[in-house]
């Protein structure tokens, strides 16, 4: 295998999770925010919690952004800092990289459907806000477990070889 695509490999890995992250939580906020200013035409009071509602997929890049930083110390050569990529460490890089960037993705696109919808519920009946973002809550959660599942399998990652 190619020392180059070695690189390529490990460096799509590496930024994969929080660009794919970055990119579905800015889709998951364009959702709710639209819907919030409609709403906002439709009602006298309440805008910050269409606003706040609005914000919600935008944890997913957070999320990516940690797992990229995990996954680069997995790279990191000990003896000085700098990442290097072996083939079984840049597949693995990549591998979890990836997966869990396009699950953050959609977690963060679909939460923001979950989020206009409630925000569209909540302009009618203001009463049934808070049951209305718990659809929001619920796949949060699974753009939780991709996290935590990123992080434990970081650590399994081959060390870099003569490390």
């Amino acid at each position: 295998m190619s020392e180059d695509l070695i690189h390529l490999v490990g460096w799509l890995g590496l930024y994969a999770p929080m660009a794919l992250g970055a990119i579905g939580s800015m889709v998951g906020c364009a959702i709710p925010g639209q819907t919030a200013c409609g709403a906002m035409l439709d009602v006298d009071s309440g805008y910050g919690r269409f606003v706040g509602v609005s914000a919600m997929p935008s944890s997913q890049t957070i999320y990516g952004i940690v797992v990229m930083f995990s996954l680069q110390n997995a790279a990191l050569d000990p003896g000085n800092g700098q990442v290097v990529f072996s083939a079984a460490n840049a597949y693995a890089i990549f591998s979890i990289g990836v997966l869990v960037g396009l699950a953050l993705l959609l977690s963060a696109i679909f939460q923001g459907r979950c989020c206009a919808s409630a925000i569209n519920a909540s302009k009618s009946k203001p009463a049934i806000f808070g049951l209305s973002v718990a659809p929001a809550a619920i796949v949060e959660g699974f753009a939780v477990f991709a996290f935590v599942f990123a992080l434990v399998l970081s650590g399994a990652i081959p060390p870099v070889a003569g490390a």
